[in-house]
Parts: C-alpha cells; sequence; structure tokens
C-alpha cells in the first residue's frame, strides 16, 4: 500500500535491462492472477521509450505465462497524432507487444486520435472504459507508467487539471512535442490494483527523489505516490538517487 506514511516499495537495477526483465515478471504474474481472480485482466500501457524491452519480453521470454485471451489492453495517454505516426504510442506498443502476442483484437483499446476535436477523443474513450467496467467505478489490474523529468506521469504534466479532475480522461495541451494530448487522469490511474512505474536514466534522477519524498503533492508523479493503492518503483542505478542503505523513509 503506498500513500503518505508508508515506505514505497523500490525497486533498483543495475541497468535498464534488469529492470525490464524484473518488471516484465511481475507484470506476467499480476496478469495471470487478476484473470485468475476475476476471469479477465486489464492492463494499461503507457509510451515512452522505457517500457518498449519490457514489451518486448512480454511478447517473448514470457509470453506463455499470460493468459492473452483474457487481457484487454489499455493506454494511459496518447500523443493526437494517427496511430500510425511514429510519435504514437499506441504504434509502439503495436510493434513491440501487441502483434506478436495471442491478444484478440477487439479486446485492445487505443485512445483514439481520428476525431477533429481532441475534447470528443476523450470523451469517447471515457465511454469505452465506461462500457468495459459496466458503468462502475473503473479499476483497472495494472498500470504501467513512466515519469519525465519534470515529475509528470503519463500525458499528467505540473499544474494540468488532469491532477484531480473526477473524469476518467481529459484532452490537454502538454509542454512538449506534440502539445496536444489524451491522458486517463491521476484520479483513475492511482486506483489501479497494481501501478509499476519504470524509472530509467541519469535524467529521471531529482524527478524521482522528488515523487519519493511526498514534499510536493502538487507533482504529478509524486501526488500519484501519496495517492495510489498500491505502487511499484522500478528503477535503474543512473535514475537512483542514492544507495539504498543511504535512504530513510
Amino acid at each position: 500500500m503506498s500513500g503518505a506514511g508508508t515506505a514505497p516499495d523500490v525497486r533498483v537495477f543495475p541497468d535498464a535491462q534488469a529492470l525490464s526483465a524484473a518488471a516484465a515478471a511481475w507484470v506476467a504474474d499480476e496478469l495471470r492472477d487478476s484473470a485468475a481472480a476475476r476471469s479477465r485482466a486489464s492492463l494499461v500501457l503507457s509510451g515512452g521509450s522505457t517500457p518498449q524491452t519490457m514489451y518486448e519480453l512480454l511478447a517473448t521470454q514470457f509470453t506463455d505465462r499470460i493468459p492473452w485471451p483474457d487481457v484487454h489492453a489499455f493506454w494511459s495517454d496518447e500523443r493526437y497524432v494517427p496511430h500510425g505516426d511514429p510519435l504514437s504510442n499506441y504504434r509502439m506498443a503495436r510493434h513491440a507487444l501487441l502483434d506478436r502476442v495471442a491478444l484478440p483484437v477487439e479486446q485492445v483499446h487505443p485512445m483514439p486520435t481520428h476525431f477533429a476535436d481532441p475534447h470528443a477523443a476523450a470523451h469517447d474513450y471515457e465511454r469505452t472504459v465506461t462500457d468495459f467496467f459496466s458503468g462502475a467505478q473503473p479499476i483497472f489490474d495494472v498500470a504501467l507508467l513512466g515519469i519525465g523529468a519534470d515529475g509528470h506521469t503519463a500525458s499528467v504534466f505540473p499544474g494540468s487539471a488532469a491532477i484531480t479532475s473526477a473524469r476518467i480522461a481529459l484532452a490537454v495541451i502538454a509542454p512538449a512535442e506534440p502539445p496536444s494530448r489524451l491522458t486517463l487522469t491521476l484520479p483513475i490511474i492511482a486506483k489501479a490494483r497494481r501501478i509499476g512505474v519504470l524509472v530509467a536514466g541519469a535524467g529521471k534522477k531529482a524527478a524521482l527523489a522528488a515523487a519519493l519524498s511526498g514534499r510536493n503533492p502538487e507533482l504529478p508523479a509524486a501526488a500519484l505516490a501519496l495517492t495510489a493503492s498500491s505502487l511499484v518503483w522500478w528503477v535503474d542505478r543512473d535514475a537512483w538517487p542514492a544507495t539504498p542503505e543511504e535512504i530513510t523513509w
């Protein structure tokens, strides 16, 4: 259990490859257990470069541990570009993972980017999520995230309405390229049964330290750490702000 007053679950690895392998094993086991408990498993995928190796491992080394016919795939966020664009989070996940496993196509739920108005796209994705959960409070089984050097996660950036919004998904303008994006809101992400945040590279060190400190709840990654139901930080040595022995929570 994460939250204020609770020591975070931080797992530090010598490099990004070791991090990816350990995280992939964890995802496989969580999906298997979720499917056994509820006859289906919902997986929220993230974009960016950090999870790509993990996705490839899920499609190869760990694929036999996952009941793919019972899995439904969603996205934490999407850049508002066509799905075939090199910047598309959907495109990366499809090439690294989805095209290589026995996941039924009707159980893949990408964020739509074909609407003229991104706000209409956000409402459409909300309907997709609401329908999947039959109108009940959305609680995803496994959510995968990263963090940026500025402390953002998904496409929830500092100062964004998505930090506290009661909506499921929002269209947002990000201080990054491309600026137009869709994102699940932080409160929805935080309700997931299991959340894994992958953090690799020295450029993430300051953001990770700030998130773990819990002293700035306006930082999206810190707000996630304070509110998430169950959160594991998967960290490589370059991103770790100190040796584990030097950290006291």
